[in-house]
């Protein structure tokens, strides 16, 4: 099985290029694609940082790329994305597609610790895989200048990944996340199916347990939160409940209620721009 990355699309925009790769991934035991968007160069010498960006519930590597409207501003600001998938596909596990949060295209980026869920390994797939194969294979890419994005389940993702790992990220944002998946159904359900009933485990794998653990998120963490997102209504966002922790923590958090805006990539594609700056400016330092 090959492991080393095979391109299979690229599509020219804003000088650079869109480029989707397919590689078997051993920590995930299946096919997996990604997304590299890389900017235009003047050097063959010259490497980029990189942003990954880790998109939410039912999404694939291709939702990120094809509506964002985020090469614009990588373009301009140097900075290569990498948008992979949301989880394992392929595996015909039981259970895996009967319902839309989780599951196939539902991962929630930890390491299932559960027998029949063994294969969810986003957590290892994002932190330590994706990494090194793109450090083994583009040598136009700076994997030691990387930045964490996301929306929704890949905010909760990105939240989570960047303050387990601050030697390995200069900056984190994130669109209307999962901020406190431990206390919404959304993440309770995942939880006890991927991690079994221990609270303990679950702490793990949210941001606002996470944060009071951390004293030393030197970077401002960016979120942008619509103020019409019905999970926000829903109480499946929480923001709030991070906004309390990061304040208790002495964590500095931007949070942006955003009047009107909802969960969609309308949403996303308005407050990118800004994104991308906050990271450029952390991984430029």
């Amino acid at each position: 099985m090959e492991t080393k990355p095979n391109e299979i699309s690229s599509s020219k925009m804003f000088g650079g290029y869109n480029k989707r790769y397919r590689h078997f991934s051993p920590t995930l035991g299946c096919s997996m694609t990604f997304h590299i968007y890389f900017p235009p160069s003047s050097s063959p010498s010259h490497k980029f940082p990189i942003l990954y960006f880790l998109s939410g519930l039912t999404c694939t590597d291709e939702n990120f790329i094809i509506k964002s409207g985020a090469q614009r501003a990588a373009s301009s600001e140097g900075v290569a994305l990498i948008a992979p998938d949301t989880s394992p596909r392929g595996l015909n596990v039981e259970g895996e597609a009967d319902s839309w949060d989780f599951g196939v295209g539902a991962g929630f980026y930890l390491n299932a610790t559960q027998e029949k869920w063994k294969n969810w390994r986003m957590y290892d797939y994002v932190v330590k895989e994706l990494p090194k194969l793109l450090s083994d294979n583009f040598p136009q890419l700076d994997t030691s200048r990387a930045s964490l994005s996301g929306h929704s389940m890949g905010g909760h993702g990105a939240l989570t990944i960047y303050l387990k790992n601050l030697d390995k990220y200069k900056s984190v944002s994130a669109f209307a996340p999962i901020s406190n998946p431990i206390n919404c159904p959304w993440g309770q359900k995942a939880f006890t199916n991927y991690l079994g009933s221990s609270k303990g485990d679950w702490e793990e794998y949210d941001a606002t347990s996470l944060v009071s653990k951390f004293h030393d998120v030197s970077a401002t963490i960016l979120i942008d939160q619509g103020e019409d997102d019905k999970f926000l209504h829903d109480k499946q966002l929480l923001p709030q409940k991070f906004e309390e922790a990061c304040r208790s923590a002495n964590v500095p958090l931007l949070l942006r209620m955003q009047p009107g805006y909802d969960h969609s990539y309308f949403f996303i594609s308005t407050f990118i721009d800004d994104h991308i700056r906050h990271h450029a400016q952390a991984l430029n330092l």
